[in-house]
């Protein structure tokens, strides 16, 4: 409490000093400050830890009490207890804390404040027109038997960690090859098939199911599993139900069910990027002249 009422009346004495002593410093930081801030309430809110948030806010209000009423008791407890909670605090955000540093990997930031840094060509590679129109072949054949399948599409974050749960095929994608992999009564029926650029990359992959409560429950471990790649990644997941032969895209922890076969060939096709160039330096990170 002490260093609490030395930060208070070290802050408080800014409201007295005059306007002229805040510098274009002071102004940057409280941007800085605000922007962070807002960033954190705000993907706090986006994920689970808004209901964690509120549990916390409870547990400090109450420790605020112990200490308004001098429990020394309690007070004793809390002052013991901070650093195991610090540790609490980290593990069971873990998943947040992982996905947001993902994100911010995502934006390339270092890249683009450092030029030199051009990382453009260990971009994935691209799907091309025959790999699309052949997962869409056979998401619609599968779908029509109502065959199940699940197709994880990887893009900028690799999914090794899930492939090595698989079996490696290192294949050519084809709508053939897809419909005898999910073929009910087959070895490899059982999982999801990942795609890495144009070929196939693994089959029986076994992917984390997404533990959030508002889906539906008419959604089966199979939806739950596409929708949970799609939460820890930026992949675009294929799902086709077994029980109604429906299809449905999962995309940044996003299920669009009953789509199209124009639909999903949109989908898919919004992955479709300009080829990187080869890798070199650049001292100066601009458009090229072909680049919008």
């Amino acid at each position: 409490m002490s260093g609490i009422k030395v930060w208070l009346r070290q802050n408080l004495t800014l409201l007295t000093d005059p306007v002229s002593s805040i510098t274009f410093t002071n102004i940057v930081e409280i941007l800085i400050l605000a922007f962070l801030v807002y960033s954190i309430l705000l993907w706090i809110k986006n994920t689970r830890a808004w209901t964690l948030l509120k549990g916390i806010m409870v547990l400090l209000i109450s420790v605020s009490i112990v200490y308004l009423l001098r429990m020394d008791t309690l007070i004793y407890i809390v002052n013991h207890a901070i650093d195991i909670a610090i540790m609490a605090v980290l593990v069971i955000f873990q998943p947040e804390l992982r996905r947001a540093l993902e994100q911010l990997g995502e934006k390339q930031i270092v890249a683009s404040l450092i030029p030199i840094m051009d990382t453009s060509a260990d971009a994935a590679q691209d799907l091309s027109d025959k790999t699309i129109n052949e997962i869409v072949k056979a998401s619609v054949e599968m779908g029509r038997a109502k065959t199940g399948a699940l197709i994880v599409i990887e893009q900028n974050i690799h999914l090794d960690e899930y492939e090595r749960t698989g079996i490696v095929l290192d294949s050519m994608v084809t709508s053939q090859l897809l419909i005898n992999i999910f073929e009910k009564n087959t070895p490899l029926h059982d999982g999801a098939v990942i795609i890495k650029g144009n070929r196939v990359a693994a089959a029986t992959c076994y992917l984390p199911l997404s533990d959030n409560m508002s889906l539906s429950k008419e959604l089966g471990t199979r939806h739950r599993a596409g929708i949970g790649i799609s939460e820890v990644s930026d992949s675009l997941t294929v799902i086709v139900s077994e029980e109604t032969g429906s299809i449905s895209v999962a995309c940044r922890g996003v299920l669009k069910r009953n789509v199209t076969a124009e639909i999903l060939r949109e989908q898919m096709s919004a992955l479709q990027t300009r080829p990187a160039a080869p890798r070199k330096f650049r001292f100066w990170k601009g458009w090229n002249k072909n680049e919008t």
